[in-house]
């Protein structure tokens, strides 16, 4: 199939153009490059652009006869979005709407939209299923939210057949080291441990020691970003037979931040200095997934998303591109 990527540049993207490419289909890659990086473009075609630029969408929808997209191309910090509503309606909404719109008018009808967990806010039940009821808490979950409801009016009306993949928290790099995390500023938690057990950074911070927890630090479900990228190329293959796909995408197990501390100080072989702190507002004290209805819709079942594995591979990433993906070489579409 020939897949529109947008946001192919970015943590999720790149490597879910990786499995795309291995799994044979057409990878056309449209990235802005603002929060991207051209290293990480994994595509047989690669065009630097915004997706609301509907004359340039509408270009590469038909000369790259385009049949399907994907949709990363999204701004993803919470706390930005809670500063910047109004950059993150504007990009997230607005210009998705856009993009949907280009879609109808050249007649692509499949969707993979890159949701999140953050569309149900606080939940009311552990582990967190499909049908629970979704109350975002931040502008970045009401972003989320406001395009999985623009589907459900454009599959009604229009005949868009969609898949919303809610994730929960991405982590973890490509096992054979092509790709990895590198964001900027970066606010994932597993390389910030990195970062400190390098030295990098002068401690890690734990947010809340007191959480109605095994050890107190909060719990969340980290799913590595090669078991993500699975998932959507399962999607993408269920949209021919299925409309309509709302799956969350977790590994349906809690990790503490304690149990992340004392397995990057173990895989490192580094002790780092860890600085206590109260807890953050909103912060719930456990985030985990059910992965149930995934594995019954997609037969997908996490790979690579145990602690250790988690852990190692983003290690390796880190200590062959301790840089991140600066000075690096562009690799063309192969590695």
């Amino acid at each position: 199939m020939n897949v529109l990527v947008t946001g192919g540049a970015g943590y999720i993207g790149s490597h879910t153009c990786l499995a795309l490419r291995e799994t044979g289909h057409s990878v056309v890659v449209l990235d802005t490059l603002e929060r991207g990086h051209r290293e990480a473009v994994f595509a047989d075609e690669f065009i630097e652009g915004d997706i609301s630029n509907t004359v340039l969408v509408k270009g590469l929808l038909a000369q790259y006869e385009i049949e399907a997209v994907m949709h990363f191309s999204a701004y993803a910090y919470i706390e930005e979005s809670v500063r910047e509503p109004a950059r993150y309606f504007q990009n997230n909404v607005i210009a998705t709407l856009s993009l949907l719109d280009v879609m109808r008018e050249c007649g692509v009808s499949k969707f993979v939209f890159s949701s999140s967990c953050a569309t149900y806010g606080q939940p009311n039940q552990i582990p967190i299923t499909e049908n629970i009821v979704q109350n975002p808490i931040n502008p970045y979950g009401f972003t989320k939210l406001a395009v999985e409801r623009a589907l459900d009016a454009y599959s009604q009306a229009y005949g868009l057949r969609f898949a919303s993949l809610r994730y929960f928290n991405a982590a973890g790099a490509d096992p054979y080291g092509r790709l990895g995390e590198d964001h900027r500023p970066e606010t994932h938690v597993i390389p910030l441990l990195l970062s400190a057990a390098l030295g990098e950074l002068p401690c890690f911070k734990v947010y809340g020691t007191d959480y109605d927890t095994h050890d107190g630090s909060c719990i969340r479900d980290y799913i590595h970003v090669s078991d993500l990228a699975d998932a959507h190329v399962r999607a993408l293959a269920k949209l021919e037979e299925l409309d309509v796909l709302k799956i969350n995408l977790g590994a349906n197990k809690g990790i503490s931040v304690f149990e992340l501390v004392n397995e990057v100080s173990k895989a490192t072989q580094r002790d780092f200095p860890v600085e206590l702190h109260k807890r953050r507002a909103g912060d719930p004290a456990v985030l985990v997934g059910s992965n149930k209805y995934a594995y019954e819709v997609l037969g997908w079942m996490p790979k690579y998303s145990d602690l250790n594995t988690l852990i190692k591979t983003a290690w390796a990433w880190k200590q062959s591109h301790p840089q991140g993906y600066s000075g690096g070489g562009v690799h063309n579409g192969s590695f």
